[in-house]
């Protein structure tokens, strides 16, 4: 976890809050396509995709026949019949797919080989890139991708990333990435757009605006977890005859502040006067603000919004927040 007193750290961080950085960030590329392919993901993800415009990509979670969510990723339409997923559990997603593809006329198809990805983020983000790319994105909405070039370099241009800024990640051959990235360094340099190589991209950059990772999710639904905005009602998928939209969550995943130094851990517990009412998920440094944040999946029966509670077996006192710490206008992204 990011700390307090790493130096480097708060450098990298405030790099992509105030101005830009880069690095890699190459996530697992799954593949689907066929004829039934939009029915298909419609059918695997609770977000509604068979919609969703070619040059669209979609957050979504994929559950399991108990609406529980066993994946959180990110689904690109390429083509109409054509949708890559990116996650960081490619063997499972396909275990999955072999388990439920039956009556589907689908094919996949494990493309991370053929990529590379790097991450471009922060306020001067569009400028680099504006600098780097022989065609502008001035016109890229927020999740839109599109192709592109660098000289003879062949780049898909996603505006898109897990820091909570302005940002773009850049999807390229791996044959090319080396090309790529020193064409990418000397367009960032009359910017001082650093090269970001410590763990803030998982943990404080992210999680300052309420990103997650699985371990987060872990025995959550998507409206437990905050993701009610995402479900496409009108369709069926997987897990669906579990979720109901009326029903006040028994379980949501809540946010918390700590002014002082101390040791937390994910699993720790969470206490209102005595009672145990939920579990801690995460526990970082929060550079911009300037103190210690987590997250808790907490009893909302139990526990709401600005209760005082404590954690763990040393009582640490806080107090229950929304999960979002940073820019929860979405102005920045």
């Amino acid at each position: 976890m990011a700390t307090k007193n790493d130096a480097l750290a708060r450098k990298e961080h405030e790099a992509v809050r105030d101005n830009v950085g880069y690095y890699d960030f190459t996530h697992q590329l799954l593949q689907i396509t066929g004829k039934d392919a939009p029915e298909f993901v419609d059918y695997l993800f609770v977000a509604p995709l068979s919609n969703a415009p070619v040059g669209k990509a979609k957050y979504t979670t994929m559950l399991n026949e108990e609406g529980k969510i066993i994946d959180d990723v990110i689904v690109f339409r390429m083509d109409e019949d054509v949708y890559n997923v990116s996650t960081l559990f490619i063997k499972e997603l396909m275990n999955w797919i072999d388990k439920h593809k039956n009556g589907y006329e689908i094919a996949y198809e494990d493309i991370t080989p053929e990529n590379t990805m790097f991450a471009v983020q922060g306020p001067n983000s569009l400028k680099v890139l504006n600098d780097l790319l022989d065609n502008s994105v001035d016109d890229l909405k927020h999740f839109d991708f599109k192709s592109n070039t660098v000289g003879d370099i062949d780049v898909n241009v996603a505006r898109s990333g897990y820091t909570g800024e302005l940002g773009y990640e850049l999807y390229v051959s791996p044959k090319q990435a080396k090309a790529l990235e020193e064409k990418l360094v000397e367009a960032g340099q009359k910017y001082g757009m650093e090269n970001i190589t410590t763990d803030v991209i998982v943990t404080s950059l992210p999680r300052e605006k309420g990103y997650v990772l699985m371990s987060d999710l872990e025995g959550l639904n998507p409206l437990e977890a905050g993701y009610g905005w995402s479900i496409g009602w009108k369709k069926d998928f997987i897990g669906k005859d579990h979720l109901n939209r009326d029903e006040k969550p028994q379980k949501e995943l809540l946010g918390f502040v700590v002014k002082d130094d101390v040791e937390i851990e994910p699993k720790d517990k969470v206490y209102k006067d005595g009672e145990e009412v939920g579990y801690v998920t995460l526990y970082t440094y929060s550079f911009t603000n300037d103190e210690n944040i987590g997250f808790a999946v907490v009893d909302t029966d139990k526990t709401k919004i600005g209760d005082t509670v404590e954690i763990g077996e040393e009582k640490i006192p806080t107090q229950i927040t929304e999960r979002i710490f940073y820019d929860k206008d979405n102005k920045r992204i």
